[in-house]
């Protein structure tokens, strides 16, 4: 399981709205109300804005300027029963504060390493004659008790995982969705008749960021959102970078919350709701909420049936850790809200390869909180080439180093959110094991030596089996479930993805932490 793992679903049913020459990468559809075709009477009457905003330039935007911590202003909204999703605290279920099963959690884990350091002992007895006593503290701590303690961690927090019951049922804070794209001529009319077939009750206007595009990309938006009568407006950014292209359309923006989604993103018909639910259930003081991202081209080749279990159960879980202590780490850009204020107050989004990692740790800085909602679902498309693929991670890897050095988890006001954002620190140590130690030790071992990788090694894999499939398990019941959609079978994407998928992630992750030591120049795409 990689824990710096980023989001998608293993041949799950996702939303097929896409152009018909897209059809080859969208999986089947297994939900009436996300059909392809939408008819302009199937949509509200919004008031079409085909009107194109002028240049907007960085000194437009709020600066980013000290300011005084004041009070979250939320705006009054219907509350109601919760509808549907995780498992929530419920009279039957006595409360847990969330520092209680954080020191839980941390007492599980130190018994873990305990025992693991019990355990290893006659391993290191026998690999120091090898290597010598440093060498082999090295290679135990970086192969067994670093990796062991993270796993550890996480699985017992999703173990207490407990997410509240929604509160508000309906909300109706009016919400701009910002849809950054550049050369998305393919893409972008899927995504807008996603966002056309929302089914939340509040104003919803949608801004296309457009970031240079050479090609039809502004045309074909305008003319799906005039057909589905769809309230747009676009805006050009000519500087390029994803962040420039933000920060215009934030400048435009005059509702409480903004949601930023991918052009090449559908969003489920519930996602928005269940999203922005979310956000005014949670505590005052919760300025994002980060939305689940899934992939839908999964039959497109081996790399994306893998990438959909990474999806689907590691970065799922690693989110789902981090939101119990509400400390979402990503606010992902391809599908998240925030609170319009609070992202004007540090600046907008940061010029960062990673600007989603960066703003989302900036907001967390004076102490506010970032929420994760698991059954507000988005499908995206993964990469299906291996060197786009290695590309992605890299940035990745790059945005995390851009978020420690913006924002060092010290410098987090919230303890648990310190702590939560420390792990990261360790997360290059473990690539560096994983790549340098563990995949050396196999071929050692192939070859008659096993000084690293033996039979104990073994041990591992029901462990591991073990724990995705409880991940699994809680994914169908109360993710999908809800939705009303079905996972599809991909047994040999789920075997790849187990024996070699993070040979790949490790690979590319030490690639994008010597480019950003390097400086080398960062690529949007």
């Amino acid at each position: 399981m990689s824990p710096h793992s980023g989001a998608r679903t293993p041949d799950a049913a996702v939303p097929s709205s896409a152009p018909a020459h897209r059809d080859e990468v969208v999986p089947d559809v297994h939900r009436d109300d996300v059909a392809p075709d939408v008819h302009r009477d199937d949509v509200a009457p919004d008031v079409h804005r085909d009107d194109v905003a002028p240049d907007v330039h960085r000194d437009d935007v709020v600066p980013r300027v000290p300011v005084p911590r004041v009070p979250i202003q939320r705006v009054p909204t219907q509350r109601g029963p919760a509808q549907g999703g995780a498992p929530d605290a419920t009279s039957r279920r006595p409360y847990v504060p969330v520092w209680v099963k954080f020191l839980l959690a941390v007492a599980f884990t130190g018994a873990w390493v305990g025992a693991s350091v019990w355990v290893s002992a006659a391993w290191v007895d026998e690999l120091v004659p090898v290597v010598g006593p440093v060498l082999t503290w090295v290679v135990v701590v970086l192969v067994a008790y670093l990796p062991g303690g993270i796993v550890a961690f996480m699985a017992a927090s999703l173990v207490l995982d407990r997410q509240p019951a929604l509160s508000v049922a309906n909300p109706v804070t009016g919400v701009t969705v910002i849809v950054a794209a550049r050369d998305e001529e393919r893409g972008i009319a899927g995504t807008l008749i996603n966002l056309a077939r929302t089914d939340y009750a509040g104003e919803v206007r949608v801004i296309l960021a457009d970031n240079g595009s050479t090609d039809g990309t502004v045309r074909v938006a305008r003319e799906t959102a005039e057909t589905l009568g769809l309230d747009l407006l676009v805006v050009r950014e000519s500087r390029p970078g994803k962040s420039n292209a933000l920060n215009t359309a934030l400048a435009y923006v005059r509702t409480p919350y903004v949601v930023t989604v991918d052009a090449d993103t559908l969003l489920h018909r519930e996602a928005l709701r269940r999203l922005v639910s979310r956000l005014e259930s949670a505590p005052q003081d919760t300025v994002a909420v980060a939305g689940t991202v899934l992939v839908r081209n999964s039959r497109a080749n081996l790399l994306t049936r893998m990438q959909e279990w990474d999806y689907y159960l590691g970065i799922a879980a690693v989110k789902r850790m981090q939101g119990l202590y509400q400390a979402t780490l990503v606010a992902q850009g391809a599908f998240s809200v925030y609170l319009t204020d609070e992202v004007r107050r540090i600046g907008g989004w940061p010029d960062a390869i990673g600007e989603d990692i960066v703003v989302t740790w900036r907001l967390m800085e004076e102490g506010r909180r970032v929420y994760f909602e698991p059954t507000a679902v988005a499908f995206t498309d993964a990469p299906e080439q291996v060197r786009h693929f290695m590309r992605q991670r890299a940035r990745w890897a790059r945005g995390m180093f851009e978020g420690l050095r913006a924002v060092p988890p010290w410098r987090q006001r919230r303890v648990l959110t310190r702590f939560i954002a420390g792990i990261d620190l360790l997360i290059p140590l473990l690539d560096i094991g994983y790549a340098l130690i563990w995949l050396p030790g196999l071929v050692l071992f192939a070859l008659g030596f096993p000084w690293i990788v033996s039979v104990w090694t073994l041990v591992v894999l029901p462990v591991t089996l073990l724990v995705y499939g409880g991940l699994r398990r809680f994914q169908s019941r109360y993710v999908f479930g809800p939705l009303d959609l079905r996972v599809r079978r991909n047994r040999f994407g789920y075997l790849a993805f187990l024996l070699g998928y993070q040979v790949l992630c490790s690979t590319a992750s030490l690639a994008g932490y010597a480019q950003h030591l390097a400086g080398t120049r960062r690529r949007w795409k």
